[in-house]
């Protein structure tokens, strides 16, 4: 973050809730959105869907200097919604079918987005839904482009069709001690292939213009997904699995745990400055 701000071709998709739009902290600029079913901009203000887009928003595209931590705000933010807007209901959060999820991440690919942030509980799984969205994923990592999942907040052992891709990077929370916390999903793929990034009491962008403190993995993903973004802008003719590969092995190259390991993004700087110094 000292060394670059991000660079606009570097393109990351973020499908989840609209984006507050009017947000005085979001480098709008730097924002544009994917067509599709709903519209990019909020609607309902106090709606989950738009308090949820707007959180995560303001983590890889606020201004340097604001309240988020503003990761990534000079890369360019694609916006493609799946959640409907609704009122919140009993702090439940909000959710989407396979096949919706599936025909963003396509549309998203299409635009251009090297780099993609699923922050998304799904509804109504079903096995035709699992075959698309295995087939979307597919389709990302064919053109190139990188998916980072968060992991759930259920508290559980086990995978999903998502966590289970092996292009996928999934992510867990931890505390700021690094440790995971309790309702962070954990398994076997989110070991071997994913990592644990901050995803407790993290402070960004509210919609009422102001900020808010919220957690979760739905907060840490962003962090891996800003990550990779700069990690592209410092190094532009990197592959998807260059950058994958020194995301990966700058936390271990050997993993027999559920537990993945911390992000750590200076450690896959220094492994990607390493491989493109050796070609």
């Amino acid at each position: 973050m000292e060394r670059t701000t991000g660079r606009p071709e570097v393109q990351v998709a973020l499908i989840d809730g609209p984006v507050a739009m009017s947000h005085p902290e979001l480098e709008i600029q730097h924002i544009r959105e994917v067509s599709g079913i709903r519209p990019g901009a909020c609607a309902l203000a106090d709606s989950a869907a738009c308090m949820h887009g707007t959180f995560v928003a303001g983590i890889l595209s606020a201004k340097r200097g604001s309240t988020a931590p503003a990761i990534a705000p000079d890369c360019t933010l694609l916006v493609r919604p799946i959640f409907s807007e609704t009122p919140p209901l009993n702090g439940q959060m909000p959710s989407a079918a396979p096949q919706e999820l599936a025909e963003a991440i396509v549309d998203c690919v299409k635009a251009g987005a090297r780099v993609l942030n699923l922050s998304a509980a799904l509804a109504g799984p079903s096995s035709n839904g699992e075959r698309e969205l295995i087939l979307a994923l597919d389709f990302a990592a064919s053109r190139g482009a990188v998916t980072v999942a968060a992991a759930g907040n259920q508290g559980t052992l086990g995978s999903s069709a998502i966590t289970r891709h092996p292009w996928v990077i999934p992510v867990g929370a931890c505390d700021m001690r690094g440790k995971p916390i309790g309702e962070s999903n954990l398994g076997s793929s989110i070991g071997r292939r994913g990592l644990i990034a901050p995803g407790q009491n993290i402070t960004s962008l509210s919609t009422n213009g102001r900020s808010r403190v919220f957690g979760g993995t739905s907060a840490a993903a962003p962090f891996v997904t800003g990550t990779i973004a700069l990690l592209w802008s410092e190094f532009p003719e990197a592959s998807a699995a260059e950058v994958k590969s020194a995301l990966i092995l700058a936390g271990g190259a050997r993993r027999r745990t559920v537990v993945p390991p911390v992000l750590d993004a200076a450690a896959a700087s220094r492994t990607l400055a390493a491989s493109r110094a050796g070609r």
